[in-house]
């Protein structure tokens, strides 16, 4: 950063303020004619786009037009943007989605309704995140009042995993009632609200049968939308590749897949064959790594065979964002670190993560798709990264989001890059603005 310049004020005014002043024009590009109308009103120029869904991995530019994606190219010319912002040497993604993560905000112990719940606003585009998959704090029952307090009320996209239970996750008994797991109910509800609803969730089950998870398939099958199953309690009549191989359909989805709470790991320090198993048949495996539910002995002996996540996500609550799972951009970081290249780390955070839920809208740049954008800056040094369990992996390199792009508005810019330079006299603040 160059030091800020010391001239008395006397002078600056005088001979540096129009310098500045056309320097300050300068760095939005040259405007449009008064009378015309700019072609788009952004461009994010020279940044290497990753988008997977298109097949481009290179240094170009991107244009935003009414919220959408109107260009990819190089060499758009900034004259016909109404605002410009410098990539170079950064890294330009699709929105990022969060697969796994619990947003519905209230008054209770709980992730319904709950307290352990956080606002999506608050904690998505300072990681890149424009789409964030609630999954399961609603159920049926409950669902309604997700919708009108929180998916409504958000800037990020907010989708949803209805949960098999009907009052969602209440915690405790709540969420060990068989007969409020009702398949009927949940697939209406699922589909009187295609495309928000993206699919069922069933959790924290601790009985010995099957029924949470064959309710949900049935949801799932009658809504036509995928499942996603996180396991609860590892039971002897529950075997994980029963799981895998007999009750979950091809393109539902096993979360937490590198906890090893549920028998992921064998005693040999390899992998279950349920899972290789499970793969084959086309169960997709989700990170959702949680507070509780990733484990680098099972992450990196997983990783080492080649066991690759189809989707990364956070399990974004209060307790794993305040631990070491943080948000997502640290999960991405972490399978960098586990030897995943880039774009397919990009991949499995946007374009494979919209497909999971069928949402073929999402996760890329196309010409037309929303103009839902991530920038992010690789650093090089020495970085620390813990898993659920207190132990700690170095790494060489770290992602951070830079800036956001939610539907074609700027929602979060970390160091100022469409931000215009300051200098005394060229106001922001005071009388003018009330606080």
């Amino acid at each position: 950063m160059r030091p800020r310049s010391r001239t008395p004020g006397s002078l600056l005014g005088r001979a540096v303020l129009p310098a500045l002043l056309t320097l300050v024009a300068g760095t939005a590009g040259a405007a449009p004619p008064a009378h015309a109308e700019a072609a788009y009103d952004l461009v994010i120029r020279q940044g290497h786009v990753i988008d997977p869904k298109n097949g481009i991995d290179a240094v170009t530019d991107v244009a935003v037009k009414d919220g959408k994606v109107a260009k990819v190219g190089a060499g758009i010319d900034p004259a016909q943007a109404t605002r410009t912002v410098d990539a170079s040497g950064k890294y330009v993604t699709p929105g990022i989605i969060d697969l796994h993560a619990h947003m519905f905000t209230g008054r209770n112990d709980a992730y319904a309704s709950g307290v352990l719940a956080v606002a999506p606003d608050g904690f998505t585009f300072r990681a890149g995140v424009t789409t964030a998959v609630d999954t399961g704090s609603a159920g049926w029952k409950n669902f309604g009042e997700f919708k009108k307090y929180v998916i409504d009320k958000s800037k990020t996209r907010v989708l949803a995993f209805l949960n098999i239970v009907g009052k969602g996750m209440a915690g405790g008994r709540y969420e060990q009632d068989l007969n409020d797991m009702r398949a009927g109910p949940a697939a209406r509800t699922a589909k009187k609200y295609p495309g928000v609803i993206v699919g069922i969730k069933t959790a924290h089950y601790e009985g010995m049968d099957w029924k949470p998870v064959e309710r949900s398939v049935s949801a799932g099958e009658q809504a036509n939308i995928p499942v996603m199953v996180d396991f609860g309690s590892n039971r002897p009549e529950r075997p994980l590749a029963q799981l895998l191989t007999e009750k979950l359909r091809p393109g539902d989805i096993y979360t937490h897949a590198y906890s090893g709470n549920r028998g992921e790991l064998g005693e040999d320090g390899k992998l279950n064959p349920g899972m290789w198993a499970g793969r084959k048949r086309g169960v997709l495996f989700d990170v959702g790594h949680g507070g509780g539910s990733f484990a680098w002995k099972v992450a990196v002996p997983g990783m080492k065979e080649g066991f690759t996540p189809d989707t990364l996500s956070t399990d974004l609550h209060v307790t794993s964002m305040n631990s070491g799972m943080k948000d997502m951009a640290n999960v991405m970081s972490k399978f960098l670190v586990l030897g995943m290249p880039l774009k397919d780390v990009v991949a499995a955070s946007t374009w494979k993560s919209a497909q999971a839920v069928k949402r073929a809208d999402l996760g890329h740049l196309s010409v037309g798709a929303p103009a839902d954008i991530a920038v992010f800056s690789l650093d090089k040094g020495a970085f620390g990264y813990t898993d659920s369990f207190g132990f700690k992996l170095a790494g060489d390199q770290k992602l951070t989001c830079e800036l956001t792009v939610r539907a074609g508005e700027v929602v979060w810019d970390l160091n100022g890059m469409t931000a215009k330079p300051w200098a005394p006299g060229l106001g922001g603040g005071g009388e003018e603005h009330e606080h």
